[in-house]
């Protein structure tokens, strides 16, 4: 049984998911990308595994999600200036850390990519929301996901009660075409609009928001679709 085989058994995807050139999608961000998660974006489309845990997907239906879009970019220029400013540790070299996945606390999930020309040897990464802790995992990304959601593997910064409600994915409406390339670095907040009017908006609308570190994406996915952003 393969990877994605015992990720598929543990984790039933969505009846229909959108298909994705690979090979312009590759071209475009000017790498390959791992065998595992091209399966994984095929199977299940954008989405979350528990509510919590989104990958990036070239059909995500805002930027905030893309794999595509800004965020990539935005989170490794963010990285280089919290390792040169001393403001977190950040153990790997920013320049092979690609940010892949994001949860609804803020935290981002990182594809290592010392191993350039070699993304099946691409092994996961995942940092503090709001603090400097890092979690790193020895494996590709279908076998994290299935240990992650099987809790065979722990992860530290994830929640106690990630998988309380079941195993189960819950797909988002996907962007009928992929978002252009974007590797222009947004502002180090990772967002046009200010903080502060996104944190307001939450508020006003019934949302539970942090007052400092990073608003969770399904807030700036709801801000967003509501016409702000």
């Amino acid at each position: 049984m393969t990877s994605i085989d015992r990720l598929t058994d543990l984790c039933p995807p969505p009846p229909a998911a959108p298909s994705t050139d690979w090979s312009s999608t590759e071209r475009a961000l000017g790498m390959p990308l791992p065998t595992d998660y091209k399966q994984i974006a095929d199977a299940y489309g954008p989405g979350a595994f528990c509510g919590f845990l989104h990958l990036y997907h070239p059909h995500a239906p805002t930027r905030w999600t893309s794999l595509t879009g800004p965020m990539p970019a935005t989170i490794r220029t963010q990285l280089h200036h919290d390792r040169d400013s001393g403001t977190h540790p950040v153990p790997h070299d920013p320049r092979h850390l690609f940010a892949m996945g994001v949860t609804d606390n803020g935290e981002y999930l990182f594809w290592i990519t010392e191993s350039a020309g070699a993304p099946e040897k691409w092994t996961i990464a995942a940092n503090e929301a709001r603090g400097p802790q890092w979690y790193t995992y020895g494996g590709g990304l279908a076998d994290f996901l299935t240990a992650l959601l099987s809790g065979r593997e722990t992860v530290p910064l994830f929640p106690d009660s990630l998988l309380t409600q079941g195993v189960f994915f819950t797909p988002t409406a996907p962007a009928p075409t992929p978002a252009p390339v974007d590797t222009a670095p947004q502002p180090r907040t990772g967002m046009t609009a200010d903080a502060s009017d996104i944190r307001a908006w939450a508020r006003a609308n019934g949302y539970d928001v942090p007052d400092r570190g990073r608003i969770p994406v399904a807030i700036l996915e709801a801000w967003e679709k509501a016409g702000n952003g």
